[in-house]
C-alpha cells in the first residue's frame, strides 16, 4: 500500500512538473517544492541503496519500484530553482544561480543516471543495480559538493 501511495504521489508531482515554475507565487513555495521532491527522491534512493550495499535483502520488485520513482522524481526539483529562491531556508549555494549551465549539466546527469538505475533494477540483476546505483550516487555527490551547503 505504501508503494502505491508513493507512486501515486510521484505521478501527481510529475503531472505538475512542467508548469511548476509558473505555479510558485513566492520563492518560499519554490524552495518547499524542490526540497520536497528531493526528499521523496532521497527516500526511495536510500531503499535501493540499502539493497545495493547489502544492508537490506535484495528484492527485485521493490528495487525496480523504488528506482522508477527515483527516475521520475529526478525530473522534478529543477523548476524549484527559480530566480529569487536563493534566499530563505535553503542549503542551496549561490553558485547555482551564477553557474546555471554547470548546474543544469549536473541535473541532466542525475536524470540520465537515474533512468539507467531504473532500467538496471528492472532486470532484476543485483550486480547491475549496484553498478547503476554507484553511478547515480556519484552524480548526487558531485552536485551536492558543488551546489549544496552542508
Amino acid at each position: 500500500m505504501k508503494a502505491f501511495a508513493c507512486i501515486a504521489a510521484a505521478a501527481t508531482l510529475l503531472a505538475f512538473a512542467a508548469p511548476a515554475s509558473a505555479q510558485f507565487a513566492k520563492p518560499e513555495d519554490a524552495i518547499k517544492y524542490r526540497q520536497s521532491a528531493l526528499f521523496v527522491m532521497g527516500q526511495h534512493f536510500g531503499r535501493v541503496g540499502a539493497m545495493a550495499s547489502g544492508r537490506a535483502p535484495f528484492d527485485a520488485k521493490v528495487a525496480a519500484d523504488n528506482a522508477e520513482i527515483v527516475a521520475d522524481m529526478a525530473k522534478l526539483p529543477w523548476a524549484g530553482f527559480m530566480a529569487g529562491s536563493d534566499k530563505g531556508t535553503t542549503k542551496a549555494k549561490p553558485e547555482i544561480w551564477t553557474e546555471q549551465a554547470k548546474f543544469k549539466e549536473n541535473s541532466d546527469k542525475l536524470i540520465a543516471e537515474s533512468a539507467k538505475l531504473s532500467a538496471a533494477a528492472k532486470t532484476g540483476n543485483l550486480d547491475a543495480v549496484k553498478t547503476a546505483f554507484a553511478a547515480t550516487a556519484g552524480t548526487c555527490k558531485a552536485c551536492h559538493d558543488a551546489y549544496r551547503n552542508q
